[in-house]
């Protein structure tokens, strides 16, 4: 159903920073860079915002992938101790739709699950205990 599990992190625009010092102590190379700048122009934030990381994945040990982003204004001020979330990628997208259903019960739908430019079929909540959660399906490429 599931095939992992992985810490999201999220910053008030120096997420590159953050994740240029974790990787100084992790080493590795990201294995993935995204800009605001790099979103369809109705997804881009204010000119102040553009450069600032959408995504970013460090891989850590095996299999393990530190993530995060900086958020943009229009989804409010980050609180540090809570600019967490747990990002688990499903193995189908029955099985996204099922850990969403289930994660989303007596909880808060931040995004619905959907279709996303970047490729992705993902959303995002928060669960009824308070904890965020995203759910992703990834098709095989090839």
């Amino acid at each position: 159903m599931a095939s992992a599990l992985n810490p999201y992190l999220t910053f008030s625009g120096n997420c590159e920073e953050a994740f240029n010092f974790y990787k100084s102590v992790f080493g590795g190379d990201f294995a993935m860079i995204m800009r605001f700048s790099d979103s369809p122009p109705e997804f881009t934030p204010p000119e102040g915002e553009r450069n600032q990381i959408m995504h970013i994945a460090l891989p850590i040990g095996n299999g393990s992938l530190l993530m995060g982003s900086d958020a943009p204004s229009h989804m409010g001020k980050v609180i540090i101790g809570t600019n967490f979330s747990i990002s688990v990628s499903a193995d189908s997208k029955a099985d996204a739709d099922k850990l969403f259903g289930g994660l989303a019960a007596g909880g808060t739908t931040i995004m619905p699950m959907a279709d996303q430019f970047w490729g992705s079929y993902f959303g995002m909540l928060t669960d009824k205990y308070g904890v965020g959660w995203m759910v992703s399906y990834d098709a095989p490429r090839g």
